[in-house]
């Protein structure tokens, strides 16, 4: 029997160990996936366990996604652009970092939303470690321009600056979250995207909305990476200015579905994934 976990701090209701498992057993995949919290001061002696020859590999979570990077061996080049780690695998004791944010965010654009980032405006509520893969997925898709507000601009500013280099034809701007940020670059974008946990279930905003509803226009995609709820303030918000909508699910199922193929080398089953994480969210909405 070999294992496989997600690893973060603190990890109070992940859906990953719940699509994950329902992928293996479906495919008759003889390994077990386990939820792993981590304090910070067990966080290294975690990694080391992750060499055991009964271990297959792991997913990341916050706050370690940048943390752990240095404590593995070899790492792929998304990671060395994106700074973080999402993914690893257990390479006969040797520690292979990955990151599948950018395929499952480019993927659920792309599948079920609809959208082709290539010469698109885009606008991006966030500076953390979600809004940084999201800007490199953004790049990578030849998005005409990003604009990245933040609460604190020094963040923003830091995420423009570092990414810069790999701007390749794309415009990056950083912001304050100030209401007139928002009606200068929001107003007129083609993508509007959530990176903050504003909105999500047990943070005691759940009912707040990251976006002046003044910013939303009816020619937008709207993309919440919140998974729960399955329906957030946002995205209520931008139905009602007549947007499209894009919940956080889909890119969780296929970041997951790209490390599930790197762990097992079999494409995973993203409808079981679904089913499997639907009925969860949907027992805990009741």
């Amino acid at each position: 029997m070999a294992f496989i976990g997600v690893i973060g701090h603190p990890l109070k209701k992940s859906l990953s160990p719940v699509f994950q498992q329902a992928a293996l057993d479906h495919l008759k995949v003889g390994h077990i996936y386990e939820a792993w919290a981590t304090p910070p001061e067990g966080l290294q002696t975690r990694v080391t366990g992750l060499r055991a020859p009964t271990v297959i590999g792991a997913n990341v979570t916050v706050p370690y996604k940048e943390m752990i990077v240095p404590m593995l061996d070899i790492c792929d080049e998304l990671v060395r652009k994106v700074g973080a780690v999402n993914t690893i695998v257990n390479d006969d004791g040797k520690l292979r970092g990955y990151n599948t944010d950018v395929e499952g965010s480019l993927r659920a654009l792309r599948e079920d939303g609809g959208f082709d980032a290539s010469g698109k405006r885009i606008v991006i509520a966030g500076a953390g470690g979600a809004a940084r893969a999201l800007v490199v997925a953004l790049i990578e898709a030849q998005a005409a321009s990003v604009v990245v507000i933040n609460r604190t601009l020094s963040r923003a500013s830091k995420l423009v600056e570092d990414l810069l280099p790999l701007a390749n034809g794309t415009d990056l701007k950083a912001l304050p979250d100030i209401f007139t940020s928002w009606t200068a670059a929001a107003v007129g974008c083609d993508l509007l995207v959530n990176c903050t946990s504003v909105g999500s279930t047990g943070t005691g905003d759940e009912g707040d909305c990251p976006v002046p509803a003044e910013a939303i226009h009816s020619g937008a995609l709207v993309y919440d990476i919140i998974y729960r709820p399955l329906e957030t303030a946002l995205m209520r918000t931008a139905k009602e200015r007549g947007a499209r909508v894009l919940g956080g699910l889909p890119m969780l199922i296929y970041q997951g579905a790209a490390s599930f193929k790197l762990w097992t080398g079999r494409e995973a089953p993203v409808d079981v994934m679904f089913d499997a994480a639907r009925e969860v969210l949907a027992k805990e909405a009741d």
